[in-house]
């Protein structure tokens, strides 16, 4: 009996739990009906936007009440308005949503849509799912950001946690590890709720790391899918309506460096836009909140202009030609019209690994200059003559902040030759000697001399030796006595 007891009281729990959670849901759904959304103007007075010269740009110039602009892979900020604001995402949550299915799930994994995920209020955005439909996660990842598909993301957040709530309490804790201090999700898809809100600031923190994810970038970039038959559908094709990425002739949105990422909308969000873009190694995320609904993407054409503007991506090779390594050789021929004065050029080791790094433009002849602080230099050869073009003299090294060591080869750019008649250096004697296959020296003048005179040294001794000898016994004879002899 106390176990029915018990039964029966969970299933009452639950079942009020359901229903305080539909209210609580139909009145977010309430509440945002009831807000009024307002198109956002320009300021009367701003100066007009100059595309020819977009580094100009100011905050006023913007349609969003809140905007910021980062370099993706450093995260430095480049541009920002109210970043810091509280504002609702609308289905810019789904980035994270997303993010997060392809952290946790399995791509293979097949998704039931449940009625909870189908309970969405009038006109809101959706892939036309049906209650009971399996599907591959995968595929509901990209219906979701294609489509903006809320049944979609909570089907996946349903999936991934087992309720909405618990995937909303690992959004959060997700955001928070991303270093969003000011951001707080109550579902997975971004419908209006007063207590899902975040910064662009916070987003653009979300943005970066969901870019950071090959299969995410995959995603984000579709403009257009094919689901595949269900058990209760056929085969369909999605289309979406984000105008920057959408190449097509009539749209003056299109953004040609454009590489994602999600559009969003709610009466309270307002038109809402997180962007990607890459150009020549320049990496840069934008994130517009509450701007009008071709105003976010002029305003993202703006802002993604003005960091291409201040940033410029260079390859370590082109930094080093701006200041290549020149030495000065020694033993180099009288004739060398350079004075022996040598360029040393660079070549990647492993021509696979990137080598871009993004530079501000004000930034880049300082960088030149102190390009060698960055980079380890190791010679192997000396800087003697002879010099054949294309000799290697040593490696330098590049250790990024993130990711492994680059490692480029030195080469003599041209050839120096050795100066005449100038006497071997040791090494040079120790390398032919080495080189010689023949144990004994070669037969010469020099060498006869070289082994003949100890033994004419020593012939000279016993000469004088025997000269010194016989004037002593000379000088020992004594002269006979004229004995018998008389002069007169």
């Amino acid at each position: 009996m106390a176990t029915r007891v018990g039964l029966k009281r969970v299933i009452l729990t639950t079942l009020a739990a359901c229903v305080i959670s539909s209210c609580l849901s139909s009145l977010s759904f309430a509440q945002d009906a009831a807000i009024i959304y307002e198109d956002p103007r320009i300021p009367a007075g701003t100066p007009a936007y100059d595309a020819e010269t977009p580094e100009n740009l100011i905050e006023d110039q913007l349609y969003a009440r809140s905007a910021i602009l980062i370099e993706a892979d450093s995260g430095e900020v480049i541009f920002e308005k109210n970043a810091d604001a509280l504002m609702y995402p609308a289905s810019t949550t789904k980035i994270l949503t997303t993010l997060l299915a392809l952290q946790s799930g399995d791509m293979n994994d097949t998704v039931t849509i449940s009625a909870n995920a189908m309970d969405l209020p009038p006109n809101s955005s959706n892939a036309r799912f049906k209650v009971g439909e399996e599907v591959n996660l995968e595929q509901l990842l990209y219906a979701t950001m294609i489509m903006s598909a809320n049944e979609g993301a909570t089907a996946v957040a349903e999936h991934i946690s087992g309720s909405v709530s618990a995937f909303a309490d690992y959004m959060n804790r997700a955001a928070l590890a991303f270093g969003c201090t000011q951001t707080h999700f109550t579902n997975a898809n971004g419908l209006h709720d007063p207590y899902h809100y975040t910064t662009a600031r916070d987003m653009a923190f979300i943005a970066r790391e969901a870019m950071d994810n090959d299969r995410f970038r995959q995603i984000c970039t579709a403009t257009s899918y094919t689901l595949e038959k269900t058990n209760l559908q056929k085969s369909r094709s999605l289309s979406g309506r984000n105008l920057f990425l959408s190449n097509t002739e009539d749209n003056r949105y299109y953004y040609q460096d454009g590489n994602g990422i999600k559009t969003g909308y709610t009466n309270a969000a307002g038109n809402c836009f997180v962007g990607s873009a890459s150009r020549n190694g320049v990496n840069l995320i934008s994130v517009v909140f509450y701007s009008g609904d071709r105003g976010r993407y002029a305003d993202s054409i703006k802002l993604m202009n003005y960091g291409f503007s201040q940033y410029i991506g260079v390859t370590l090779i082109e930094l080093y030609q701006m200041n290549p390594i020149t030495i000065d050789s020694t033993n180099f021929s009288l004739k060398d019209s350079n004075v022996g004065r040598l360029t040393l050029y660079a070549r990647a080791v492993d021509n696979a690994v990137p080598s871009t790094i993004t530079v501000k433009r004000n930034e880049l002849e300082s960088l030149t200059r102190n390009f060698r602080r960055m980079v380890i230099l190791n010679y192997t050869r000396d800087f003697s003559a002879p010099i054949a073009a294309g000799e290697v003299f040593g490696t330098m090294t590049y250790v990024p902040e993130i990711g492994g060591a680059i490692e480029y080869e030195l080469i003599a750019a041209r050839s120096i030759g050795a100066r005449e008649n100038a006497p071997k250096s040791i090494e040079q004697i120790e390398r032919e000697t080495y080189e010689d296959p023949n144990p004994f020296p070669p037969f010469s003048l020099e060498l006869v001399i070289i082994l003949s005179w100890p033994l004419l040294l020593l012939i000279i001794l016993l000469v004088l030796l025997i000269k010194l000898i016989k004037g002593r016994r000379i000088r020992r004879t004594k002269i006979p006595d004229p004995i018998g002899r008389r002069y007169h």
